[in-house]
């Protein structure tokens, strides 16, 4: 897959020369409405003998107009992430455009004729809310009015999950809750974040579970307080690991939150190591306990929860998506 980063201006010489199937979104997370956009370009992309080529935003439209700080947006896919993510769903070519002002102030008439047209789009899928500028003038239904016959257009309707649509919000409030099965059901896949080992406490491995202390950035939106069944991936392997995201309650109140994961079967320095944490199950929530003997009997518990999670859900690092969905309603 080809990744071509734009900035606008478009220079006429970054867009490659041939007919392409454009879907247009945000995609973060590409979850599972937006595996069906790709996947409805994608098969009209095979029937035209064209391209499939997908564009999306380097960071969130809400730097611009809300004004949010870019350090503080908590994303659910990283620009790579979400990169690996549309190269398995079979897109051609990615297209990452620089959200700035002067996009963000683009008239609709605009964004058709330089960002559409301009990329040799002859058809363009998109999602049924999807907008380009305002919404009562930059909409779905009113993109056959800018594009002039220039181009066809595939409306993709919503896709529903348990009878309410699927979308990065509803996503985002269920990782807050810690509710990572909910989130992996919407998304299609393991939910995935990657941090550094950092130095902690070493009270775990005073306890017999020594932890992995992992350091998140800031843009990264780390599921909601709990412990959790993960994978981890250290190097080239991956390591099944129960991991606390929490405050450690039981050793005092009012403690920052810290992700500390206890890699089951691995022995090995870790410091300084950069993991991959893919979130398959939360097994309880957090717990303050009597004492250190208490915190010590249930982590044996989680340890035997996690094993018992993975061998019911055998392992599978990729591909992580497999898409064939054409229905707009889908089942668990």
């Amino acid at each position: 897959m080809q990744v071509i980063n734009l900035k606008y201006p478009v220079a006429a010489s970054q867009i490659p020369a041939g007919p392409i199937v454009l879907a247009l979104g945000f995609f973060d997370g590409v979850h599972r409405g937006h595996q069906q956009v790709v996947a409805t370009a994608r098969q009209a992309a095979q029937t035209q003998g064209a391209k499939l080529a997908v564009m999306t935003f380097d960071q969130h439209p809400s730097v611009v107009f809300q004004h949010t700080d870019p350090q503080q947006v908590r994303y659910l896919t990283t620009i790579d992430q979400k990169t690996t993510l549309m190269a398995e769903l079979g897109v051609d070519i990615l297209y990452v455009l620089h959200f700035d002002a002067t996009v963000g102030a683009m008239p609709p008439q605009t964004f058709v004729d330089q960002l559409i047209v301009g990329l040799h789009a002859t058809t363009v899928v998109a999602g049924f809310d999807y907008t380009y500028g305002p919404a009562d003038i930059a909409n779905m239904q009113r993109l056959n009015d800018y594009g002039r016959d220039r181009f066809n257009i595939i409306e993709v309707p919503k896709a529903e999950l348990d009878a309410e649509k699927i979308s990065s919000t509803r996503i985002r409030q269920a990782l807050d809750d810690g509710q990572i099965d909910v989130a992996n059901r919407l998304l299609g896949y393991q939910y995935e974040t990657a941090g550094e080992v950092v130095h902690g406490e070493a009270r775990g491995r005073t306890l017999g579970f020594p932890t992995a202390n992992v350091a998140h950035d800031s843009n990264t939106r780390v599921p909601g307080i709990g412990i959790y069944a993960t994978m981890v991936k250290t190097g080239s392997q991956w390591v099944m690991g129960m991991a606390s995201v929490g405050r450690n309650v039981t050793f005092g109140d009012h403690r920052p939150i810290t992700v500390e994961i206890y890699l089951l079967d691995f022995h090995g320095d870790l410091y300084g190591q950069h993991l991959t944490v893919r979130w398959g199950h939360r097994m309880r929530g957090e717990i303050k306990f009597s004492g250190a003997d208490a915190l010590v009997e249930q982590l044996k518990h989680d340890e035997q929860a996690t094993r018992d999670y993975y061998d019911a859900h055998p392992f599978q690092a990729t591909p992580r998506l497999q898409v064939t969905a054409q229905s707009n309603s889908l089942e668990a």
